[in-house]
């Protein structure tokens, strides 16, 4: 596989065309941002992390039934995906109370919300990724009803599968976010990435915060945390 022309470089990864027009090539990055973009950083070994991670997760989730854009992975870095159209759709599930849900409702952190909550987000930074329902997502036609009808589906699948996967490995779900693309076909797959950037993951035992807050929050020994998560995850069962 020939990998040419970078396509696109967003906050954390960088997107590479190569010599099939339907595969492409992703290089996760170190850099670090939070509260879109206004603090930037880095997290030593996160680009390593966050793709082994993730794709342990994709062939967990393809194995339960969900697609998604993975292919293989080529490096500690680097995987090769099914080329997609990302869906300007943030999508959200919560699980326990947390971050701007808590500051949004007046909600105090760590309670275990009587249903899963999703929620979608207009994926604009200059508009700072505002929250959007169902009306809006038709109206400005940035999805069909039948692809917006899929996506919820597989979301909350995923929450299923993710709950149970991450339980038996320590760590509690609170929330993440999650994207879709569309292929040349149309075919709506699972895209970007599940990692702990995109996952608030709270110890089991001490409730200790394992993801990406660790950095919003100056909370200390980030690169360690995200070490500690891979590890984690490695342990297949």
């Amino acid at each position: 596989m020939e990998k040419r022309e970078m396509m696109y470089e967003g906050k954390a990864k960088k997107v590479f065309r190569t010599d099939n027009e339907d595969l492409l090539i992703v290089d996760y990055k170190d850099d670090a941002t939070a509260f879109n973009g206004q603090k930037k950083g880095q997290i030593l070994g996160k680009g390593a992390v966050n793709n082994v991670m993730a794709n342990i997760i994709f062939q967990m989730l393809e194995e339960k039934g969900i697609p998604t854009h993975f292919v293989e992975q080529l490096s500690e870095r680097e995987t090769l995906v099914k080329a997609v159209t990302i869906l300007p759709l943030e999508v959200i599930i919560r699980n326990v109370t947390a971050g701007s849900f808590s500051k949004r409702y007046g909600v105090e952190e760590g309670r275990l919300l009587a249903r899963p909550v999703l929620e979608f987000s207009y994926k604009n930074d200059d508009l700072g990724d505002p929250l959007i329902n169902d009306d809006h997502i038709l109206a400005l036609e940035l999805a069909t009803e039948e692809e917006l009808e899929l996506v919820r589906r597989y979301a909350f699948l995923v929450n299923d599968a993710l709950k149970e996967f991450f339980l038996e490995k320590g760590l509690k779900l609170i929330d993440f976010k999650i994207e879709f693309g569309k292929t040349a076909d149309g075919t709506i797959l699972l895209a970007d990435e599940i990692s702990p950037d995109t996952c608030r993951l709270w110890d089991v035992v001490t409730n200790e915060k394992m993801d990406k807050d660790r950095f919003r929050r100056d909370l200390g020994n980030v690169e360690e945390t995200y070490q500690e998560v891979l590890s984690r995850m490695k342990k297949q069962g």
